[in-house]
This record gives C-alpha cells, structure tokens and sequence, in this order.
C-alpha cells in the first residue's frame, strides 16, 4: 500500500505542476511565454504524463487517472482492494499540485484578476461551447482512446522494455488533445480535474468566480464510462 500511496501521491502531483503549470504559463499575463497557445499545451500535457509515469512506472503501473485504475480493476489486471488507495492518492497529489501552482504563478494570478475564467482555466477544464450531451460524449470518446491505447500497447511485443510505453502513451495523450482538447479541454482525467478543481475552491485567488460545480461531473463520470467501455471493447476484439 505504501508504493501506491507514494508513487499516486507524488506521480499525480508532479503531473499537476507541469500540466496545469503550462496552461498558466502561457494564458497569465505578465508570463514569459503567454500566448504560447494550444500546441505548448498539449506537448508539454504529454510530457506531463510521461515524466511521472517513467519514474513511478514500476512502483504502481503509473495510473494517476481513477478513470485507469478502476478500468485495470475491471479488466482484472489489479485488484478492486487497492482502488480507494490509488484514488484517493491521485486526488489528493493533484489538490497538492495545484495549490503549489497557484503558489508559483500567484502574481500573475493578480496580474490576470480581470479575467476570471481564465484563472479558473489554469485548473480545471470548461467546455467551449455547454452542451451536457455532447461535453459529455467528448470525455467519454477521448478516455475510451486513451484507455483503448494503454491496453492495446500490452500487445505490443518489448513495449515495456526501456519504457517505451511510456512514449506511446505521451503520443497518444499529444494526439487526443490536438484532435480532441478545444471541445472540453480533455480532461480524461477525474484526478485531473476534481483535484485542481477543489484547489481552486479553496484558495483565496483574488476575484474568484464560481468553480462551475454544475460542470464538474462530466470529467469525473465520462472517464469512468469510457474506460469502462474500452476495456469491454478490447476484450472483444483481442
């Protein structure tokens, strides 16, 4: 339980650092790099997933999605036992790396205070346009993908060796947002979002806005049920 603890806990919250880190980088006046755009964001979101999930890799399997661990739990791969362990672990590493984000870029959290929603979006995803179905599906689709991949990549004769895994997964978390992330910001992630989402909750950011509550089951229950459903698919097909 320990290994879990420790490599959800830690791997969640670096996760959150660099990738909520980068939204505000690039969206915060007075950043250095503002104005990046949507192309910064997805690579570095990749590589947000691959450098915790190679360090802590072999520790837990490198989950930091709840949305994961309860598909390996379906399929078999782990047991139901551990799935509180690893959820709560990811949520609490992601309120973690969020508060230490707000910490770093507080300043231009002020700097951007006219712009509510745009502080807001350096934690948690929105819709572009609220469409509860269709915001919905989209979770549902990009998790089903992601989850589809990782257990695809199982297949995949000396993927694990040297971690190359790992890059496959950073390609299709890149792919996914660059086809995917202007309908929702692609959560795909229940930890992802819940956990930044109550970080801003709590913390005192100046001319908060309403953490949008009435959103923020569609990134919890629509990865569920596209992880659920990529495992009953790849069952099927393999």
């Amino acid at each position: 339980m320990r290994d879990i603890i420790m490599g959800e806990f830690f791997g969640t919250m670096l996760l959150i650092i660099l990738g909520d880190g980068v939204v505000a980088n690039v969206t915060l006046n007075k950043s250095g790099q503002l104005g990046g755009g949507s192309v910064e964001i997805t690579i570095a979101w990749g590589l947000a997933v691959l450098m915790p999930a190679t360090m802590f890799g072999a520790l837990t399997g490198a989950h930091f999605n709840p949305a994961l661990t309860i598909a390996m739990a379906f399929n078999g791969s782990i047991g139901w036992n551990v799935v509180p362990t690893y959820i709560i672990s990811q949520i609490l590493g992601a309120i973690v790396g969020a508060i230490i984000v707000y910490v770093l870029f507080k300043d231009h959290m002020d700097a951007t205070s006219d712009q509510p929603e745009t502080v807001r979006g350096c934690f948690c995803t929105a819709p572009t346009i609220p469409n509860t179905g269709r915001n919905l599906l989209s979770e549902i689709i990009g998790t089903f993908l992601l989850v589809a991949f990782i257990l695809g990549f199982a297949n995949v004769e000396g993927a694990g060796a040297a971690g190359v895994d790992k890059l496959y997964v950073f390609g299709v978390i890149v792919s996914i947002g660059m086809s995917l992330g202007g309908l929702t910001g692609y959560a795909i992630n229940p930890a992802r979002d819940l956990g930044p989402r109550i970080a801003y909750a709590i913390l005192p950011i100046k001319n908060k806005i309403d953490p949008n509550w009435g959103y923020s089951w569609i990134p919890v229950v629509g990865p569920i049920i596209g992880g659920l459903i990529a495992v009953l698919f790849m069952n099927f097909v393999f």
